[in-house]
């Protein structure tokens, strides 16, 4: 028995350092690319990046939990303490759990996320929207509860669906580099195919979260915000917006 136990703990250890080096590697990179093309930010009046240290300091405490999650519902597949054990790994059975996978972790966020925007259930997601103009470091400046609430889909999930182990690390290894793309505050993949009928979305979707508050609860999709009506009205206008040709410089009366 106090063999699994190591198990699980060398899993978490292991799940942990790989996302800090993920969590510091892209988030650098993204930095990098951001100084290149500051026309790019959705918010051009706020400077989230003056929040940088703390945030790191937060995500670096609640990345513990999320990372358990994901190496609880690992170890448990393990421990065969599932009701279906995982599908055997084909390339049927990767894409199709991956997409299932990414459809119910989007239900699991949508839902979870507007319950923690509940006046009782709200403090503990307030320290996230302390970052009103988020920025790469912003997607687990979360508290210790509210990344139990969003992440615990990776420990409780496995348990009912039999997604195969590496088909569930690569969904988290989406979600991640997703969350942190989508908390750059700059804009780089608005086109028609992220705005109405396209279900997907951009930077801008959850970047309107966290300015206008009430918004965008969803991760990957606009499914649940346009079907509950929690789709933020000018999202599908300010995407058109970045597709626009930029308006000719007025002439003086001397050109």
């Amino acid at each position: 028995m106090w063999a699994d136990i190591g198990v699980f703990f060398g899993i978490w250890a292991a799940v942990y350092l790989v996302t800090l080096a993920l969590y510091f590697g892209q988030g650098g990179l993204l930095m990098w690319i951001n100084r290149r093309f500051p026309d790019r930010r959705i918010q051009p009046n706020r400077r989230g990046e003056d929040r940088a240290r703390a945030e790191i300091i937060q995500s670096v405490k609640s990345l513990v939990v999320t990372c358990g999650c994901l190496a609880g519902g690992l170890w448990l597949q393990y421990m065969g303490w599932t009701i279906w054990a995982p599908l055997e790994l084909t390339w049927v059975s990767a894409i199709g759990m991956f997409l299932v996978s990414i459809l119910l972790y989007d239900t699991w966020f949508y839902w979870g996320h507007r319950l923690m925007h509940t006046k009782k259930l709200y403090k503990h997601h307030f320290w996230h929207h302390r970052s009103v103009a988020p920025t790469v470091w912003s997607n687990y400046s979360d508290t210790l509860t509210d990344a139990f609430a969003m992440q615990s889909y990776y420990l409780i999930v496995p348990i009912f669906v039999p997604i195969p182990p590496l088909v569930l690390i690569a969904h988290r290894v989406w979600d991640h580099i997703n969350g942190q793309i989508g908390h750059s505050g700059f804009e780089y993949f608005a086109d028609k195919s992220t705005r109405f009928p396209s279900p997907m979305v951009c930077v801008t979707f959850h970047d309107q979260h966290h300015e206008h508050f009430r918004y965008n609860y969803a991760n990957f999709f606009s499914f649940w915000d346009r079907v509950c009506g929690t789709l933020h009205p000018k999202y599908d206008e300010k995407v058109e917006s970045y597709s626009l040709p930029a308006p000719a410089p007025e002439k003086t009366p001397a050109e």
